[in-house]
């Protein structure tokens, strides 16, 4: 008896389900045997997060790559602290004097100074000389679970940095897969001059960040001095500096070709107080920098930062996920 096409692929289908059910009825890994893997790419459009979004949970590697699963997420900037630390990154011993609470920062002491200046070079060594292999291995694991990094996020890129540790950042960010490391945008014209050369040797770029110094001419010394120099441009802050929504569009698209990265955030205008907010409460114009992603079809990842009051009863992988399902609710709206 012959069995139709329809029919034919039907039962295909059932085998592979029955092997499925029997394959996950043995596994120790049964639980996960149907789940798919985490997607935040939609409508052509990236969605990202960095993890310092999880800085109020413990933030080993293994605990990040669960976040970013919980979070439906597949797109990562990775902060430097945590993998520094799981590869064995040296210590601090040095105590710090406690912190009274709306006080300043008391100065510190010449011995605390000489303490901090040994530690720094104890890193520098380290940074300078430790494997990538580690690196490999973090890259592979979040791979294996679906996830890509798109930057890493070392605290090695200030002038005090030495070279070896840039050089260390720019290594590391390759072994993970990464093409660009973010860095605060410096003041001083020669730093981002530095970062830029040691980044064309390299080929990552240098994604700069800004806070309340971002403006539409911001980034012009730094992108005129290396083609390796970019932006890692931050709408929320951007707006909270005082711009407006229709300099922020306007930056997206002209400097579209230069943005390794962009931050997201909600946060209401420098006139509303600038406080960070829930996403749909602050003056970031979410849907439209998403409209304008989906319309030009670029590819740089919009990264999720999560900065507003974490509500009661909830934590930061549950508000990282509903920014990216609001995100989605956007584009696809």
């Amino acid at each position: 008896m012959s069995v139709n096409p329809s029919r034919r692929a039907f039962l295909y289908q059932s085998s592979l389900a029955s092997l499925g059910v029997l394959v996950a009825g043995k596994s120790a890994l049964a639980g996960n045997f149907f789940q798919s893997k985490p997607n935040s790419l939609v409508k052509g459009v990236q969605i990202g997060v960095t993890t310092y979004s999880y800085r109020s949970m413990p933030s080993t590697p293994d605990q990040l790559l669960q976040y970013c699963i919980d979070s439906n997420i597949n797109a990562v900037e990775l902060k430097g602290d945590e993998v520094e630390a799981y590869l064995g990154k040296p210590a601090n011993p040095v105590k710090m004097p406690a912190r009274v609470p709306g006080q300043p920062a008391q100065p510190l002491s010449d011995e605390i100074k000489a303490q901090l200046k040994q530690y720094q070079e104890q890193v520098a060594a380290w940074r300078e000389s430790v494997s990538m292999d580690k690196f490999v291995e973090v890259r592979k694991k979040f791979n294996a679970a679906g996830i890509s990094f798109f930057a890493y996020k070392p605290n090695s890129l200030a002038p005090e940095n030495t070279d070896g540790e840039v050089e260390y950042s720019l290594r590391a960010a390759k072994a993970l897969g990464a093409t660009s490391v973010s860095v605060e945008l410096p003041a001083d014209p020669a730093q981002t001059k530095r970062l830029g050369d040691l980044a064309a040797k390299h080929k990552v770029y240098i994604g700069y960040h800004a806070h309340l110094q971002a403006s539409e001419t911001a980034w012009d010394t730094a992108l005129a001095q290396s083609p390796y120099n970019s932006l890692n441009l931050d709408c929320g802050h951007y707006m909270a500096a005082g711009n407006t929504k229709e300099s922020l569009l306007a930056l997206i698209e002209s400097k579209h070709k230069f943005i390794t990265s962009m931050h997201l955030k909600d946060r209401k205008t420098k006139a509303n107080g600038g406080k960070n907010m829930p996403w749909g409460e602050g003056d970031t114009p979410l849907k439209e920098i998403l409209a304008i992603m989906k319309e030009k079809k670029y590819k740089f990842p919009c990264t999720i930062e999560l900065e507003y009051d974490i509500p009661a009863g909830s934590n930061a992988v549950k508000e990282t996920k509903r920014c990216r399902d609001y995100a989605q609710s956007l584009l696809e709206g």
